[in-house]
């Protein structure tokens, strides 16, 4: 069965009106019409089962037999600070990450980032962010999709700490611990996990977040690239989190 995506005000109690891009991919690529059953989700972990019952040039109908709010899979909620890596790096991780069922993902510049983008290309690269987000959470089944912040200096995220009941660094600093250590017997709700550049977090930025409670975690022997260590420390998450 198709699945698509609608925004949480297209829901009018058992129907729901669908336009803009979603009706043009839904009528005029994957050619469904009045009588054809469709799966969509809002982005907030509720489902909608229903058939189409009218379709136009531009916006289709839908009657919703089954509304449904998927199991939580995963119980702490995790929140990806990654440095933005060369190229169009990011896109895959944004994709990837979104598949593992990240909650939120902060895009941030460090003191050894090459990316650096002005606040036009942030902007527009954010939202190219929040659309392939979109369409990774359609294509894997994802209830949730995460949300994108627009982009921050690492600065601006020592502040933010406290907000986070773990928080953890990837780092190649002597002192760290593997993940796997600080993972287990935790019992916070949510998780910040900061994922550095090319070339690593500089000295002052692990002491930064070590100051701001951050526990600076090895990924394992291998020293992994920057768009391979959010998403294998994703996958360890699950692994260890996952109901």
């Amino acid at each position: 069965m198709s699945r698509f995506f609608v925004p949480r005000d297209a829901v009018r109690d058992d129907k729901i009106v669908v336009s803009g891009p979603e009706a043009h991919h839904i009528i005029n690529v994957m050619r469904l019409k009045s009588g054809d059953e469709v799966t969509t989700f809002d982005g907030s972990g509720r489902e909608y089962i229903g058939k189409i019952t009218a379709v136009d040039k531009r916006s289709l109908t839908i009657n919703v037999s089954e509304s449904r709010i998927a199991p939580v899979k995963r119980n702490i909620s995790v929140t990806l600070c990654q440095a933005i890596p060369k190229k169009d790096k990011m896109d895959y991780i944004i994709e990837k990450a979104t598949e593992l069922g990240v909650n939120s993902i902060i895009p941030i510049e460090t003191a050894r980032s090459v990316v650096r983008l002005d606040d036009k290309k942030a902007g527009s690269r954010v939202e190219r962010w929040r659309r392939i987000a979109k369409e990774a959470a359609k294509q894997s089944g994802a209830q949730v999709i995460p949300d994108i912040e627009d982009i921050s200096d690492f600065d601006g995220m020592i502040p933010r700490m406290g907000d986070y009941g773990l928080k953890v660094m990837a780092c190649l600093d002597e002192k760290r611990e593997s993940l796997k250590e600080a993972l287990r017997g935790g019992k916070a709700k949510n998780m910040l996990i900061f994922i550095g550049p090319e070339g690593d977090f500089t000295k002052g930025e692990i002491a930064k977040a070590r100051s701001g409670g951050a526990r600076l975690v090895s990924l394992g022997a291998a020293v992994l690239k920057s768009d391979t260590a959010g998403l294998a420390a994703l996958a360890m998450i699950n692994y260890e989190y996952e109901n």
